[in-house]
C-alpha cells in the first residue's frame, strides 16, 4: 500500500498540470497594461499572453500602420517574451492569431510565414468585432522548452 501511495504521489508531483507557474517578463517588450502577465512557465511550455502591436519605447503608434507592419510588431514582441525565458519563434509549438478583418489573411499570412519555419506550430486564425485600443492583430503562442 506504501508503494502505490508513493507512486500515486510522484506520478502527481510530476504532472504539468501540478506544474509550478513561473512569471517570464522581458524588460525588452511592451509592458502588460492589465491584470496579467507577459508570459508564464508551466512545466516545459510557456504561455505568451495577446500580444498587441505596441511599441516597447512607447515611440511609434501602430494602430495607425497598416496589417502588415502591426502583424511584424507583433511577432517581434513575442520573440522578446520568449527571449525572457531562453526559448524563440522557433520552440512555438500553437499560435492563435486574431484579426478585425478575414481579409487580412494574406497579409499577415505572409508576414508570419517569414518569422516561423516548418514544422510550422498548430495555429487557429480567426476573425473577431474588435481588439484593444482599435489594433487590427493580435497573437497569443504556446512555447515548448526542449
Amino acid at each position: 500500500m506504501r508503494k502505490l501511495f508513493l507512486a500515486l504521489a510522484l506520478t502527481l508531483a510530476c504532472t504539468p498540470a501540478f506544474a509550478e507557474k513561473k512569471l517570464i517578463e522581458s524588460p525588452d517588450a511592451p509592458k502588460a497594461i492589465g491584470p496579467y502577465s507577459q508570459a508564464i512557465q508551466s512545466g516545459k511550455l510557456v504561455f505568451v499572453s495577446g500580444s498587441l502591436p505596441f511599441d516597447p519605447a512607447g515611440k511609434i503608434d501602430y494602430s495607425k500602420q497598416d496589417v502588415t507592419a502591426q502583424t511584424k510588431r507583433v511577432i517581434d514582441n513575442i520573440a522578446l517574451e520568449l527571449k525572457a525565458a531562453n526559448l524563440t519563434l522557433d520552440d512555438v509549438v500553437s499560435a492563435t492569431v486574431y484579426v478585425t478583418d478575414i481579409e487580412d489573411f494574406p497579409a499577415v499570412n505572409k508576414v508570419y510565414a517569414s518569422y516561423f519555419h516548418p514544422p510550422y506550430p498548430a495555429r487557429t486564425f480567426v476573425q473577431v468585432a474588435k481588439l484593444l485600443r482599435n489594433v487590427k492583430v493580435e497573437i497569443t503562442v504556446i512555447a515548448a522548452a526542449k
